[in-house]
């Protein structure tokens, strides 16, 4: 498996290929041509060694050519399925909760959010350790699971995502929950004098100007989700093609001598796909704010 990392505007035609410095015996397939983001191309190849090697064409751009083997690409594709699925799943309640405790007053208000934030404070470990404790096959949520719908999720790449959603969960809510309250109350005031009734005071005038904040939840949490270790090995173990995830086959090469350079290649995709995400949420959030402001 070959991964090409280009940055910037390479200009490269297929013709121009053969101007480069270095040989790359894949460079038909590898071109870039006007792209302006820094983009993964992925091909199908069999993996006759691990090198990292450096091309650099006559245009003054670099290309990074990667050959990952086949337990490195399972890890990065489960910890991008892992991370995305968990932000799907916890984005809706992270958003009700965020506007419970920014625009409710009820007691138990306090209790609420301290709940919510008790996975910052623990240690992750221990979250994972309740988390077998309840979905294990003779927990209590885990046997109902199983006696019922025949769903496993202890030691499941699912078990995973519900690790990486509860971790990332607090969060997504502080991210979402200074987005409402950055939102003038009067506005929705103003709206409900007029007719309007709660569902569509939000729907059409908070959920907009709170755009920015749902972008900047979700990205967190989907870098929490991505580095997320402690809960997920704990809860669903480290299995090959299974279960294991970025961090977790970094502590697996972690633990081979004389293999820093696969763990040092894993490192820095992990930076790679992180930075990826944040780069697109500016960018989003930023068109975003311009067209607010042009309109």
């Amino acid at each position: 498996m070959l991964i090409i990392i280009s940055y910037k505007k390479t200009g490269l035609r297929p013709a121009a290929l053969n101007r480069w410095s270095v040989s790359c015996p894949t460079h038909r397939c590898c071109a870039s041509y006007n792209c302006n983001l820094l983009y993964l191309q992925v091909f199908n190849f069999e993996v006759v060694s691990h090198f990292s090697y450096m091309i650099k064409s006559k245009h003054k751009k670099w290309i990074v050519v990667l050959e990952l083997s086949s337990q490195e690409i399972d890890a990065i594709l489960l910890s991008i399925k892992v991370s995305i699925w968990s932000v799907v799943f916890s984005l809706l309640p992270a958003v009700y909760i965020a506007y419970v405790l920014s625009r409710k007053k009820f007691w138990g208000r306090q209790a609420l959010n301290v709940i919510v934030h008790i996975p910052l404070i623990l240690p992750p470990v221990v979250t994972g350790y309740f988390l077998l404790l309840l979905f294990n096959r003779t927990g209590i949520i885990g046997r109902f699971l199983d006696t019922y719908f025949g769903v496993t999720v202890a030691f499941h790449w699912f078990g995973a995502v519900l690790a990486a959603a509860i971790m990332s969960f607090p969060l997504m809510v502080r991210a979402i929950r200074l987005g409402f309250e950055s939102v003038d109350p009067k506005l929705e005031v103003a709206a409900y004098s007029l007719g309007a009734n709660k569902f569509m005071i939000f729907l059409t005038i908070t959920l907009p100007l709170i755009i920015p904040a749902l972008i900047t939840g979700a990205v967190l949490g989907f870098a929490k989700s991505i580095g997320e270790f402690g809960a997920t090995i704990t809860f669903v173990s480290n299995i090959p093609g299974q279960t294991q995830t970025i961090p977790s086959a970094i502590f697996e090469f972690l633990q081979i001598p004389d293999n820093n350079f696969m763990t040092l290649r894993l490192v820095c995709l992990s930076l790679l796909i992180s930075i990826g995400a944040l780069y697109i949420s500016e960018v989003l959030a930023s068109r975003l704010s311009r067209r607010e402001q042009n309109e």
